[in-house]
């Protein structure tokens, strides 16, 4: 049986820092504040839309009110929802690849802390859904990575043992995740990481996504 092929979203399969840097922004022109530069905070973006979101108000002048966090959350988020796929795109090479792996009968799923309902709509209006057998997103569990219980839940549902599963994804929690999990994990190094990727322990980063197929090869044999 084929290994177990799990992918973290964000900075991995997709480049989403435009749609997301364009969303903090209609927050900050709503709270009369200038638009921040997509180059200042794209490093930020695995961090999640609060983090994003206080590091823009420290840039562009007093702290964000923590009484008034929440509405602008939702104003970050509804402008999200309707423009998730303006400017994301998947990265170079990913569509391709994973064309590939499919046609070997390769078993994918995606494992991100992306909230689900957002999550499948992306994939959806990019046409990527197709080739995952499990998608989970933020909220469609109690627990998000790297507890050990979700990794455990995506490889169950794509249908294959941990020992048989590689993690890819961008950042030191998909190390963690992978770790916990019993499993290797391979970093692509044009994430959101603010680190190297070369610093965060995986067993393998890769420059290109299309460098995914022999990695996997080497780290867990022909399958």
């Amino acid at each position: 049986m084929s290994p177990a092929l799990i992918f973290d979203l964000d900075g991995t399969l997709v480049d989403t820092a435009p749609d997301l840097l364009d969303a903090l922004n209609a927050v900050l022109r709503q709270e009369g504040r200038r638009p921040v530069d997509h180059a200042d905070l794209r490093h930020l973006v695995g961090f999640g839309a609060r983090t994003m979101m206080a590091e823009a108000f420290k840039m562009t002048g007093d702290p964000a009110d923590p009484e008034r966090i929440e509405g602008m959350m939702d104003t970050f988020l509804a402008h999200y929802r309707d423009h998730i796929a303006d400017g994301s795109k998947p990265y170079d090479g990913v569509e391709d690849t994973l064309d590939a792996f499919r046609a070997e009968g390769a078993r994918m799923g995606v494992l991100t802390n992306k909230p689900h309902d957002l999550t499948l709509l992306l994939l959806s209006k990019l046409r990527l859904d197709t080739y995952f057998v499990t998608i989970f997103g933020q909220g469609r569990m109690p627990y998000t990575k790297p507890d050990a219980r979700i990794f455990q839940d995506v490889v169950r549902e794509v249908g294959g043992p941990g020992p048989g599963a590689l993690m890819i994804g961008d950042s030191v929690t998909d190390v963690q995740t992978a770790r916990a999990g019993g499993a290797p994990v391979v970093l692509v190094s044009y994430g959101y990481t603010p680190e190297p990727a070369g610093t965060l322990g995986a067993d393998s980063v890769v420059d290109d996504f299309r460098e995914i197929p022999a990695v996997a090869r080497r780290l867990l044999g022909p399958g």
